[in-house]
């Protein structure tokens, strides 16, 4: 059956409108990969959004705890006789003060060891899925275990720790009516975790803000997000933590290791664990949870603030130039990421 004049000319109608629109969203999608995103403080009215559709997500204000295991693994973890030399804590590395992390490029361990990658912050480690840079670890007892015993973080031997813990009255009371047992490495461990799973930093600006406080940001700051999300950077660092959720390679444009010079072993990431070539200079993603923190960053220390490190993370990650304001816009919206501190937030926060 042949089309009517009428038809035919409704279908060219219909394909020269479809034609037109395809060009405009062509263009568009080719402007935002070719141009740096421009600078313009959104409003109230156009930054409203529906907090569910954002890739990022608020912590939660409230956590189930064990109040006696938290506060019996707090001791545990200020306490230098779990290490070989009786000088070091796993907080000598952690400092609730200073984002859960010690702000040097590498930790110092057991009788003076130099680490070999800077310390990530200890705050909000429930939300990673993996623990250390290269990923090695699955569980956070089996990073607390592991730590304990490295050689040049803290050294220990459990039969030593146990006997060290054992000479303490009030350890040995504490753990008969904790866990109606005496010490042992395992139960040292789950109440080490129990206080490492309250170390969250809640009521960041930037959560109320996702909560639906609008005047939580300032315009500086929502620009700095949506700047944030425009160049790319939530395609890896979102979620609860923002970021802590997957594996990335450092370099992904352009190759960081050869321009920064002098390779380490530490430097290969998870290739050290998988041995797959496909895994070389592959880390696990940091949170960007109180960052302005913790400086300074990466697992080389090699940014020393904030805004050299976005600056890096764009040329390598995303290769894309980016203006000293976009960078101090962006730097300004992870400002808002610094949340309670766990301190001052455990009691107020905690569900029995």
């Amino acid at each position: 059956m042949s089309s009517s004049p009428g038809d035919r000319h409704g279908l060219r109608k219909f394909y020269l409108v479809a034609l037109v629109v395809l060009a405009i969203l062509t263009a568009l999608g080719w402007q935002q990969f070719q141009s740096p995103p421009s600078t313009v403080l959104t409003t109230e009215e156009t930054s409203a959004f529906d907090p569910v559709d954002e890739p990022i997500q608020p912590l939660p204000l409230e956590i189930k705890i064990d109040l006696n295991k938290s506060a019996l693994g707090k001791k545990l973890f200020q306490d230098s006789r779990l290490s070989s030399d009786g000088q070091i804590s796993c907080a000598s590395c952690h400092h609730l003060q200073a984002g859960g992390a010690d702000n040097k490029r590498y930790s110092v361990g057991v009788n003076g060891a130099m680490g070999t990658v800077n310390a990530p912050t200890v705050f909000n480690v429930p939300y990673n899925f993996r623990f250390n840079w290269d990923g090695e670890f699955n569980t956070l007892a089996d990073h607390t275990n592991a730590l304990i015993q490295t050689p040049n973080v803290m050294g220990g031997r459990w039969p030593d720790v146990i006997q060290k813990l054992k000479a303490v009255p009030e350890y040995r009371q504490a753990f008969a009516k904790i866990y109606d047992a005496e010490i042992t490495q395992a139960n040292v461990i789950d109440a080490m975790v129990a206080y490492e799973s309250t170390l969250t930093t809640p009521n960041a600006a930037f959560d109320r803000y996702l909560r639906g406080d609008r005047q939580a940001l300032s315009s500086q700051e929502k620009e700095g997000y949506r700047l944030f999300k425009t160049y790319g950077c939530v395609s890896c660092h979102q979620g609860v933590n923002v970021g802590g959720n997957m594996f990335q390679k450092f370099g992904v444009i352009g190759d960081y290791f050869a321009d920064r010079g002098n390779l380490t072993q530490a430097d290969f990431g998870r290739f050290n664990v998988t041995q797959e070539e496909a895994d070389r200079f592959m880390f696990r993603v940091p949170s960007l949870r109180n960052v302005a923190l913790t400086p300074p960053y990466f697992h080389d220390g090699n940014a020393e603030t904030l805004e050299q490190a976005i600056k890096i993370m764009v040329k390598y990650q995303l290769g894309r130039p980016i203006p000293q304001e976009h960078i101090q816009l962006i730097a300004q919206f992870l400002q808002t990421l610094t949340g309670e501190n766990p301190e001052s937030s455990l009691s107020e926060n905690a569900l029995r």
